[in-house]
């Protein structure tokens, strides 16, 4: 059970992240869809900088900087500009798949190098300790991060002004505008912050999971992501159940697939997606979102 929980929370680290991030940006009223791109994006380059630098740490930097100007790239368009949010985020999407693609091809022409990982913590420098409590420690900096995070960003949500601004923005931009809150500075903040957790997101599934980028590799991962959100219902300890609930799944999938028993392989490949639709179907029955979600914002203009 220890190994199983161990997996599980390795595995839902990245998508923790995300969903952490876009947490943050549906609180304000803004769905970012391109938090898949966002995360292909932060995938090739953390591993790229990592390669060619020999260093995780600095990978993962350049893997939350960059998917930081992704999130500016879309907020400009979705926040500043009030264009479509949906076609903003697969325009993202689209581009991202492209880019990384080409990329990918014109540094690494043959098989791709092997980059640099960050190592998982060591429990046994604690002495004995309970099963759990060494799996939840024999984690790399992301699963510790994406946790420290969820708490840090659910009590910001609930118990500070800052965090009952965006809030309000979310529930009513118009109401909120006229009690003086900058509607597009925070919708814009959360964006930025939502994306630069999207690429760290990316960069863990390079330089923790794989060691190295293929094409396409985050095969839905954002989307599954955004389902935690609804899944969680908003709040960020919902969020980092689901995303546990998911790594479990995904972990269960890889025990399946190394026992065998004779069934093709891609209906274990299927297990997470299948288990999405059918979480998206149940969450969303009695799930309130915010009210202005989705909902482009612009002073002055007709309600």
């Amino acid at each position: 059970m220890e190994a199983l929980f161990e997996a599980a929370l390795r595995l839902a680290a990245p998508l923790l992240l995300a969903a952490i991030g876009e947490l943050l940006v549906q609180r304000s009223g803004v769905v970012n869809i391109g938090i898949e791109g966002t995360m292909l994006c932060g995938a090739f380059v953390g591993f790229a900088v990592a390669v060619s630098t020999g260093s995780a740490l600095a990978g993962v930097t350049a893997a939350a900087t960059f998917g930081a100007l992704v999130g500016a790239l879309f907020a400009y368009f979705a926040v500043v500009r009030t264009a479509d949010q949906i076609v903003a985020g697969m325009a993202i999407n689209l581009l991202a798949l492209g880019a990384t693609g080409l990329a990918s091809r014109a540094l690494y022409a043959g098989a791709p190098p092997a980059a640099p990982t960050l190592s998982p913590l060591d429990p046994s420098s604690f002495g004995a300790l309970p099963g759990v409590v060494a799996a939840l420690l024999h984690q790399t900096p992301f699963a510790h991060a994406a946790l420290l995070l969820t708490v840090g960003i659910g009590f910001a949500l609930a118990r500070t002004r800052l965090g009952l601004r965006l809030r309000a923005v979310g529930e009513s931009a118009r109401a909120a505008d006229a009690e003086g809150v900058s509607v597009a500075r925070l919708r814009f903040g959360a964006v930025l912050v939502g994306s630069a957790l999207a690429g760290v997101a990316g960069a863990a599934l390079t330089l923790d999971q794989s060691g190295t980028f293929t094409e396409g590799m985050t095969a839905g991962r954002g989307f599954i992501a955004l389902s935690l959100v609804i899944f969680g219902r908003w709040q960020a300890g919902g969020v980092a159940l689901a995303a546990l609930f998911f790594g479990a799944a995904t972990a269960l999938q890889f025990r399946l697939q190394a026992r065998g028993g004779g069934v093709p392989y891609p209906l274990f490949l299927m297990l997470p997606y299948a288990l999405t639709l059918v979480v998206l179907a149940v969450a969303t029955v009695r799930t309130r979102a915010p009210a202005d979600l989705g909902r482009a914002y612009r002073r002055g203009a007709a309600p």
